[in-house]
């Protein structure tokens, strides 16, 4: 019996090039819904500059918030951890309508988030996520 590899955050679907982040902030749309303020930006896979994932996420936490690295590095570790959990739907979602999306989530609250409370804001803005795509079905999300 093999199990399909559900809840997984590999490297290919992290934002890491300073590059595209960059392209993300300047030319990308954004929402907030709080803690977080989530940039994202939707391109169709001929034009594409995507290598293997569909989708490709990122997290930030401001220094300005949050002194000490090992609180920041905490944030950011249930942030993903959220957002590994309940990406599927969105993921899914990217495959059929065959767009490529790039995410950023930057946690704006000044208080250490309890995971429940972080599941639950990251589920409403999946589910917004894929409203927008099923809405419009363009890459100009």
């Amino acid at each position: 019996m093999v199990l399909k590899e559900k809840f997984t955050f590999k490297k290919a679907e992290r934002l890491k090039s300073r590059k595209r982040i960059e392209q993300l902030f300047r030319e990308g749309k954004h929402f907030f819904q709080y803690p977080f303020k989530v940039y994202f930006k939707a391109s169709s896979p001929d034009g594409s500059i995507h290598r293997g994932a569909p989708l490709q996420a990122g997290v930030g936490v401001s220094s300005r918030n949050f002194k000490k690295a090992v609180e920041r590095n905490r944030v950011k570790r249930v942030v993903r951890e959220c957002y590994r959990l309940q990406k599927s739907p969105l993921h899914e979602q990217l495959l059929k309508s065959g767009h490529n999306l790039d995410l950023f989530f930057i946690y704006t609250a000044r208080e250490l988030p309890d995971f429940p409370v972080l599941k639950e804001k990251l589920q409403l803005i999946l589910s917004r996520l894929i409203l927008l795509i099923n809405e419009k079905n363009t890459p100009d999300i």
